[in-house]
């Protein structure tokens, strides 16, 4: 783990906006023996924390840099959050087909905390676990930071999570580096809005309606434009549709997709698909 936190004591006094960038490494189907890697941000405001890929503030940098939103980015690990700073009130933000939306939950974590530790550089790690979301976590914190968050929704402990990973070892947060930013850092045009797409406030119900629709058809719209014009030719996935047959193949494919890659961090909260 590098050294990320030399100059953090003398500036965080003046910095706006504490930024702490994780790898995150998942699997989205449970039973793969690789791990998909992203870049996560964890920004902690004087008064909200927000964790969110880093994906989606390079194409949003880039959009400001060239002054257009045609550099667009769709989340892809369902862990975009945000809440008040020291507490588990989270609003949590979805892309749904063409939609996005936000839902709210609360998410409380009852940490038990080790005597055990570990030294990490020149900080010393302390262990905790808990139960979370139908899986069970070994977090790595350090009370020498003091901000008593992590990534996602992990967040309650007396210091800053560097590291933390379920049992099974399907979701593995690391911390690898530190900003500090001197203005508080606005996400208004990537997190509370998809690009131009403002989210739009659902209950959980709703979401998991919203999510069984799209599961039920997913081109949905492509059928749609097929009823009204029977010679369209599309294109999905590489792969020219001229039919209703065609499509319904696609559907059964895409069916198939979403059960496979269907291995939430909360796993107790997974969509059940039948068709």
């Amino acid at each position: 783990m590098p050294s990320f936190f030399c100059l953090l004591f003398i500036i965080v006094l003046h910095a706006q906006t504490h930024r702490f960038i994780y790898e995150l490494q998942l699997k989205m189907d449970s039973t793969d023996t690789g791990y998909q890697k992203y870049n996560m941000i964890l920004d902690i405001n004087p008064k909200e924390v927000k964790f969110y890929g880093r994906n989606l503030l390079t194409a949003d940098s880039l959009n400001k840099k060239f002054g257009n939103l045609d550099n667009r980015h769709i989340d892809m690990t369902g862990q975009v959050v945000k809440r008040k700073t020291n507490t588990g009130e989270n609003e949590n933000f979805i892309n749904i087909k063409f939609g996005y939306y936000s839902f709210k939950t609360t998410d409380k974590i009852n940490w038990h905390i080790s005597g055990e530790t570990k030294k990490v550089q020149q900080y010393t790690l302390q262990k905790a676990t808990a139960g979370f979301g139908g899986r069970n976590w070994i977090a790595w914190f350090s009370k020498e930071i003091p901000f008593n968050e992590g990534p996602f929704k992990f967040s309650g402990l007396p210091g800053l999570i560097f590291e933390i990973y379920d049992t099974r070892k399907n979701f593995i947060y690391t911390l690898l580096k530190s900003e500090e930013l001197q203005v508080q850092f606005s996400t208004e045009d990537f997190l509370e809005s998809n690009f131009g797409n403002k989210a739009i406030s659902i209950t959980e119900k709703q979401k998991q309606k919203l999510l069984t629709e799209f599961f039920n058809d997913p081109f949905s719209f492509e059928r749609t434009n097929f009823t009204k014009n029977d010679t369209l030719h599309i294109n999905i996935n590489g792969i020219e549709i001229s039919t209703i047959d065609e499509l319904n193949a696609q559907v059964k494919n895409m069916q198939e997709v979403i059960k496979k890659y269907n291995n939430p961090v909360e796993i107790d909260k997974a969509m059940h698909y039948k068709n």
